[in-house]
Parts: structure tokens; sequence; C-alpha cells
């Protein structure tokens, strides 16, 4: 695990991704045309062959998450609390939650956001998402984290 320095949650987040891509090759990185503003771009520098921008399609970024949780893989998705679960709740349920590997609930996929409430400064109010934890509460098979500091990211992270 990193010892995290104060800095905004998002670098820490990058910083946290490369470090565990370089502790475990089955970590992999998506983003849905958000990987500069949250910083993920950085774990595509480091692992190329381990990153996918699938574009702004976050359908797809669900479900190409799910197919690679099914191949071993380890994906981190990301992107803002608007647009997941605002637009592909019902590709995390059906193709994230529901489908359960013998033993487990759910896939391994780890979906990561920003822009929760009303704070997105000049995004505005076409990124503000006020229900996304409580969309994601209700369904199967899912945990939600909110961290508090870059601390909390270094941990939830790894």
């Amino acid at each position: 695990m990193n010892d995290p320095v104060m800095t905004d949650m998002r670098s820490e987040y990058s910083k946290s991704l490369i470090h565990l891509g370089k502790e475990n090759p089955n970590v992999v990185v998506l983003g849905a045309d958000t990987t500069d503003s949250l910083k993920t771009s950085g774990f595509g520098k480091e692992f190329p062959n381990r990153f996918f921008n699938v574009g702004i399609a976050e359908a797809n970024l669900v479900t190409t998450s799910a197919g690679l949780a099914v191949s071993g893989k380890i994906p981190f998705a990301s992107t803002y609390a608007i647009f997941l679960p605002g637009r592909a709740v019902d590709q995390i349920r059906n193709n994230v939650a529901y489908p359960s590997p013998p033993g487990k609930k759910g896939l391994n996929v780890k979906f990561v956001v920003s822009h929760g409430g009303l704070s997105v400064g000049p995004d505005g109010g076409s990124h503000q998402q006020i229900e996304d934890i409580a969309i994601m509460r209700v369904i199967p098979n899912f945990r939600v984290f909110i961290p508090a500091d870059t601390i909390a990211v270094s941990k939830l992270t790894s």
C-alpha cells in the first residue's frame, strides 16, 4: 500500500492504481472518456495493454468490465456518478451483480465514481448526481464505500 501524502483524491487514486497494477498483473483499468479528469490515464501510461477507454459509452464500460472479470481480470471502471449508475444501471444489475461464479456473489468489478452530489464545480447541473448511492445500495451483491480522504482512497483501492 502507498503511504499517502495529503493530495487530492483523484491523484491518490491514480497512484494507488499504479501501485496495485505493479503488484497484480490481473488489474485492468477502464474509463468512459474521463481518464484525464479522473487521472486514470497514469495507469494507462504504465500499463498500456491493461488500460481501456471505451469513450462516452457507460453501458459498454460496465459490460466490458464484466467480460474482463469473467476472464479472470480485476477491472476498476471509473467515470462520473451521473453516468454510472445514471446511464448504466441495467448493465450493472444484469451483467455484474447477478452473474455469480461458483462460491461468489456477483463479479469482481470495482466501480469508482467522482462528481457525486452537488459540488461538481464548473461542470454544472448536467453532472450532478444525488441518488447514485441509493441506487447502488439496493443492487444485490454490491457494497458502497465513500472515502473521506486520500488515506481512505489508498486503502480502498488496495
